[in-house]
């Protein structure tokens, strides 16, 4: 053990750690939940290593930032033990930063190097801590937009491959008129492309930075020189054009930027939903079911009945969605939470937002690789249940009226008989003038 003191006096700690008395103390006063995510520790450190550039005075902490900065997450979370459920502002993660950084550059140049003093010069825990949120939520929405146009490829490439493949149309679980299922399938991937418009639009705000803010909006123990020096850095370390926020009180005490962002982030959870339900529901079978998709068989899917298959991949997805609808209520009460000055619940706000975006990032892409790329139609089964339906008798109401063809539609039912059988014994109809006005294809180009 060796003995280090903060502002309150003496604090034990292990001797192999490398950070100081503050984080000892956070270490045992906040010991529930998961740790502090590995992407804001990150930027953290990504900013601390800016303010060491424009400070100068902190010598080797821009190298032992860059160190920690390769690290893997196991490696980097060794040297910070905090969990999410702490001070509101993260006051205690910010200073396990600044204590890890002085420690290590203390070892690096024999010399002494202060967390609060150097490391922490021109900042505060209130207006670093959400620079690093949106710092890390920027790269972390990257993610998701990846996976999500890889997804959208892939069903792009579905699309074309059944423009013409007729399939039963369903609106309230009942039959409706016929769609091929590259128009099913056009209708998925323009909503994905919508959430991503969606993000294109909202995610830029996340690049409006409070760093220079210090404690209360007022940039008091800082200045615009150093603050605009500090953020040119952070831009040229992460490629992305992170400019000052343009009213700091806002930025401390407000998340709308992160709350507006994740709202479109559950909107793409629900439409993820829709679309997994949609193909588990078409592949329901093989033989019991729907059954007009086939999915991959990744791997068996029961411990007692041999040969199942089972939607595991859309069942995972929506877990995720579900799990990122909830985030979306965290994120939004916590958004409206604090008072005066600060908004005092960023942790559990930035854990909600980051969780959604690595659940969502890699459910899309699971789901995409496992079940997306490797599923095939059934067009045999699609024209079955084409030629069976009643809702052809859609294309007969033009020409015999509506109430005739209800008749027809209703006669057919009551009978078991087909459509075209019900139509020629009304007599309202030949057989020829059913078979041509009667196209289940045509009926699918009606609006092109």
């Amino acid at each position: 053990m060796r003995i280090e003191h903060d502002s309150l006096g003496q604090v034990s700690l292990p001797d192999t750690a490398t950070w100081g008395a503050q984080t000892e103390r956070s270490r045992h006063n906040f010991t529930t939940g998961p740790l502090m995510p590995a992407a804001l520790i990150r930027a953290l450190i990504t900013i601390k290593q800016a303010a060491a550039r424009v400070n100068g005075d902190t010598g080797a902490i821009d190298a032992a930032a860059a160190d920690l900065l390769s690290q893997d997450d196991a490696a980097l979370m060794a040297n910070f033990p905090l969990h999410v459920y702490q001070t509101g502002s993260g006051t205690q993660t910010n200073m396990n930063v600044n204590e890890v950084l002085a420690h290590l550059a203390t070892q690096t140049l024999g010399r002494s190097v202060l967390p609060n003093d150097h490391v922490n010069c021109g900042q505060s825990s209130n207006d670093t801590f959400p620079t690093a949120m949106h710092m890390a939520a920027t790269t972390a929405v990257h993610g998701v937009v990846t996976a999500t146009q890889a997804l959208i490829e892939s069903l792009r490439v579905k699309e074309r491959a059944f423009a013409d493949t007729v399939k039963l149309g369903r609106t309230h679980l009942q039959d409706a008129t016929p769609l091929t299922f590259g128009q099913e399938v056009s209708g998925w991937r323009a909503t994905l492309e919508a959430n991503l418009a969606s993000l294109a639009a909202l995610t830029p705000q996340l690049l409006g930075l409070t760093l220079g803010g210090t404690a209360v909006g007022t940039g008091l123990n800082t200045t615009p020189a150093r603050t605009k020096a500090m953020v040119a850095a952070i831009e040229t370390a992460t490629g992305q054009p992170f400019v000052p926020m343009t009213n700091y009180y806002h930025g401390l005490s407000s998340h709308s930027e992160l709350a507006a962002v994740h709202g479109v982030l559950r909107t793409l959870a629900a439409d993820l939903m829709k679309i997994a339900n949609d193909v588990r529901f078409l592949a329901s079978g093989p033989r019991g079911g729907y059954g007009e998709l086939t999915i991959p068989a990744n791997e068996p899917g029961s411990s007692i009945m041999p040969g199942k298959v089972n939607p595991t991949q859309a069942e995972a997805l929506t877990m995720i969605a579900a799990r990122v609808m909830g985030n979306d209520v965290t994120v939004t009460v916590a958004a409206s939470q604090g008072n005066f000055e600060l908004n005092v619940y960023k942790p559990v706000l930035a854990a909600a937002f980051l969780e959604s975006c690595d659940l969502l990032a890699g459910g899309i892409a699971s789901f995409d690789r496992l079940m997306i790329q490797g599923l095939t139609a059934n067009p045999a089964r699609m024209r079955a249940l084409v030629d069976d339906s009643l809702m052809l008798v859609t294309a007969l109401s033009p020409h015999i009226g509506y109430e005739q063809s209800a008749a027809i539609a209703q006669a057919a039912q009551a009978a078991g008989t087909t459509l075209k059988a019900a139509a020629v014994a009304s007599g309202a109809l030949t057989a020829a003038q059913y078979d041509d006005w009667v196209d289940p294809l045509a009926m699918t180009r009606a609006g092109e």
